[in-house]
Formats: C-alpha cells, structure tokens, sequence
C-alpha cells in the first residue's frame, strides 16, 4: 500500500520538525549560559547558598544535565537535551492519545485531533 501525497507531506514536515528540534537541543544547548538561575544567584549573593540540601534525585543520571554521564561536558548536555526531546515527544503523544480516546465521539463537530 502506497503513501499518498499528504502523507507524504506530513511524514516530511514531522521529519523536517524532529530534525530541527534535534539540533536545537543538541547543538544549540551547548551555547547555553553556564551562569546560575536566578533562585541560586539570589541565594549565593544573599549568603544562604550553602545552607541548601541536595533533591532526592540529585544522583540520578541526568541530575544537573547529566553531568555524571561521561567525562565530556557537551556529550552529557547532548545526551540531556535529547533525552528532554524524547520524553516531551511522548509526553505531548500520550496527551494526545488520550484526548482522542474519550472524545464524545459524536456530533457534526470535527475533530481537533484526528
């Protein structure tokens, strides 16, 4: 069974779309400040920065960008960026699913999800 030509289309917008979303969070993440947020600038020029605690989750392996994945920096903020892509990718599809599983599934309304 072949595509046919709007299928095709939006198979190469949907690749088009993953592959700029790749190399923003691949490529372009590495030029991110390496600056604190605000919540610890405000903190350290308070001087209650080193009364805070690590999160439960501060060893886990994309803790701080995944900075204790490898000995390279950009390769862990690579492997964090797109682990970050993949899982809002399955976020916004697992939404989605569900929104058009319990439709009303009726009415001359058309669908925003079809």
């Amino acid at each position: 069974m072949g595509w046919s030509a709007m299928d095709r289309r939006t198979v190469g917008f949907l690749g088009v779309g993953l592959a700029v979303v790749v190399l923003l969070g691949v490529v372009v993440s590495q030029f991110a400040s390496g600056n604190p947020d605000g919540l610890e600038y405000v903190a350290e020029q308070e001087g209650f920065l080193d009364t805070a605690d690590d999160h439960t989750f501060a060893e886990a392996p994309l803790a701080d960008y995944g900075e204790n994945l490898t000995d390279n920096g950009r390769l862990n903020t690579a492997i964090a960026g797109l682990a970050g892509i993949a899982v809002t990718l399955l976020a916004g599809y697992g939404i989605f699913w569900v929104a058009r599983r319990t439709g009303d599934g009726g009415g001359d309304r058309p669908s925003a999800v079809g």
